[in-house]
């Protein structure tokens, strides 16, 4: 049974008062409350610590030993309980968010400074990684949120679409388009240029539908940012999400719907199980409140 912390206040104040009527006094509450606090624990701890000398209730040497511990523990207590204060009035908290490379690049931080801005105390961190060790981490528990493209699997897990983009074709600058936007025959005929792994990945494979059911990009790279650079200096075509490609490249690239379009889903991704403290509620409503 663990040390109960109103007994060890009961028995600074007898032995600092040197009185269980005084002890009382201070507590607000009966002599015989402030006698059975001793009383329970001395039984808790198998020693006597309080001893009465003439008048005075005084601490045995067990007493005296104990007195220097008990305050730190109160002290540790107080201080214990400041801490929590901005929690429990809401001013603080973490969140630990997992996201993909684009999201975190070009979503996650509107989101994050709305966040801020309203509860400035939040600490919010940020691990990058592909969507498959990103659903690991939150159902071990390492993550609280998870920004990934959607579908996402999992027994355990609660999801939310949240934002929905077009994923583009994106060419060197002063290529030639196809009116109406270049198909899946078209794409195949490129030097592309794609990312590797992820949901999205599978999107644009199963968008490209080879005859022979395979995509065989010229290069693969775990960065759309490093796609970007790559095209824009005419090494090939890639498709990639439209959040990617909000600057531009200063007009080194060139950006077109495909035909038919390709959209892709981006979701908000949460333990069943999971508390939603006040900071991770509001930045699930500041990424609800992302546009464009």
């Amino acid at each position: 049974m663990p040390l109960n912390l109103d007994q060890l206040e009961t028995f600074i104040n007898v032995a600092d008062l040197g009185s269980f009527t005084a002890a009382a006094d201070k507590e607000g509450v009966t002599q015989p409350a402030v006698s059975q606090q001793i009383k329970g624990l001395e039984q808790r701890l198998g020693v006597r610590l309080i001893e009465r000398v003439g008048r005075r209730a005084q601490p045995t040497a067990a007493g005296l030993d104990l007195l220097s511990h008990a305050r730190r523990l109160l002290q540790e207590a107080a201080a214990a309980e400041e801490a929590m204060m901005p929690y429990r009035d809401g001013a603080s908290g973490r969140v630990r968010i997992g996201s993909g490379g684009t999201a975190s690049i070009h979503l996650l931080p509107r989101a994050i400074a709305a966040a801020r801005q309203a509860m400035p105390g939040l600490e919010i961190t940020v691990n990058i990684g592909n969507a498959d060790d990103i659903l690991r981490d939150l159902e071990a528990n390492s993550l609280d949120i998870a920004v990934v493209a959607l579908p996402a699997s999992g027994r355990n897990f609660e999801i939310e679409p949240f934002y929905e983009e077009e994923l583009l074709a994106v060419a060197p600058a002063g290529s030639l388009l196809p009116d109406g936007g270049p198909d899946a025959a078209f794409m195949r005929d490129r030097t592309l240029l794609l990312y590797e792994g992820g949901n999205t990945r599978r999107a644009i494979d199963a968008w490209l539908a080879a005859p022979d059911g395979r995509t065989r990009p010229a290069m693969e790279f775990g960065s759309v940012e490093a796609i970007k650079e790559l095209v824009a200096v005419g090494l090939g075509w890639s498709i990639l999400p439209g959040l990617a490609l909000k600057r531009d490249r200063a007009g080194l690239v060139t950006t077109t719907s495909l035909k038919p379009k390709l959209m892709r889903q981006l979701g908000m991704v949460l333990r069943r199980d999971k508390h939603l403290t006040r900071g991770l509620r509001e930045m699930m409503k500041c990424l609800r409140e992302c546009k464009d």
